[in-house]
């Protein structure tokens, strides 16, 4: 005897930060919608797992991507007011300190910033230096400083999203999809949800659900992050003194953001790590190393500080960084939604309308976003 379904316009597979969202804008749009992830939503295997993620506009002359976090920035904003908790996003501003000349994606950040509207300050050198002393340069750079731009605070805003679209009537399941054939999902526990549209958001689950089609499309990678611990009364690392800062100027493509609800200062190397399962991978840190190093260049009064916190998570990228949003070759009915790792999280309010609107038939799939487009050869371009 077949169990009971319960049907839906919609079922959204996977809650990280892309199904979060999604699953909350057709909601809103009057959708009947469920959503469903096997460890939970923002759960610590997820990409979306973790404790903060950066806001920022900054990607060269990548126009989509800057007017998308614009969208999401303000969507972000907007659900938090709305749902009473406004801590949820810290304008802690974002710095950028490029090579003081003949950098040209700082040339096109700063063109695609005043295209855009997008808030900025330039600072030389001297202001650089005057106003951040505690970051060292080993060459001239400036600052192209976001003031209006800061950080996420992820797992408890993905749940944040979660939670309120359930209260608007999302059905939510914790519980893993075991088998699907593009009209119904079984899960773990026997559930039957029926639904005319499927979409997985499933980030680095992606190429082991449709090997078929994303394997060596969507590449799950290993990615360490380490929080350090300040001297007691030392706010040089804290906000409002120390912003999220970001140099992409050479291999490591190191990042850092300031300490956050005393957690310690977070550093981590936006560089892609050895493959990695999310199921059963190893996460325990083993890069301490290469991080007190750059500590020390960069941040020295740091150079001895405490780890007081390692994690491993894991980015799950295309070949070009771009995401992925287009429907399954096989099954029109079914969407791909993913390819988000290293920039995504702060587009996940776009990422929820512009897939609705693709749902609804008010648009087409933008051809960076296609699935024709995702190589095998990593050539990644967008960071």
């Amino acid at each position: 005897m077949r169990p009971l379904a319960d049907s839906y316009e919609v079922v959204v597979i996977g809650a990280g930060v892309f199904g979060a969202w999604t699953a909350h804008t057709l909601r809103a749009s009057g959708h009947s919608v469920a959503l469903l992830d096997a460890y939970g939503a923002g759960n610590s295997r997820s990409s979306s797992g973790g404790e903060s993620r950066i806001v920022r506009m900054g990607y060269g002359a990548q126009e989509i991507y800057t007017r998308w976090s614009l969208r999401s920035r303000e969507l972000w904003v907007k659900l938090f007011e709305r749902i009473h908790r406004p801590e949820l996003f810290l304008k802690t501003g974002v710095l950028w300190t490029p090579p003081a000349s003949g950098c040209e994606s700082a040339d096109q950040t700063i063109a695609t910033f005043r295209k855009c509207g997008v808030v900025f300050e330039l600072l030389s050198s001297a202001e650089l230096a005057a106003r951040f002393p505690q970051i060292r340069y080993a060459s001239e750079r400036i600052g192209i400083f976001e003031p209006e731009s800061g950080v996420v605070l992820a797992r408890r805003a993905v749940s944040a999203v979660v939670e309120d679209a359930i209260r608007n009537g999302l059905d939510y399941f914790s519980e893993a999809a075991l088998a699907a054939d593009g009209m119904e999902v079984r899960t773990g526990s026997g559930r039957v949800l029926r639904a005319a549209t499927f979409v997985y958001a499933c980030g680095p689950w992606l190429p082991k659900i449709f090997p078929e089609i994303l394997k060596g499309r969507i590449r799950p990678t290993r990615q360490e992050v380490f929080f350090f611990g300040t001297q007691p009364g030392d706010r040089r690392f804290s906000m409002p003194e120390m912003p999220a800062w970001l140099d992409f100027s050479d291999d490591l493509g190191a990042y850092a953001l300031p300490d956050i609800e005393n957690r310690g200062f977070k550093l981590a190397f936006d560089r892609h790590g050895p493959e990695f399962d999310p199921d059963t991978g190893d996460r325990v840190a083993g890069g301490l190393g290469q991080a007190r190093a750059f500590l020390a260049e960069r941040f020295p009064a740091l150079a001895h500080a405490a780890l007081v916190e390692s994690r491993v998570c894991q980015y799950e990228n295309t070949s070009s960084g771009d995401f992925l949003i287009d429907r399954h070759p096989d099954f029109k009915n079914v969407w791909l939604v993913g390819g988000g790792s290293g920039h995504g999280f702060k587009h996940g309010p776009m990422v929820g309308e512009y897939l609705t609107s693709l749902i609804e038939g008010r648009a087409t799939v933008e051809p960076r976003f296609a699935l024709a487009g995702k190589a095998l050869d990593a050539k990644r371009a967008v960071y």
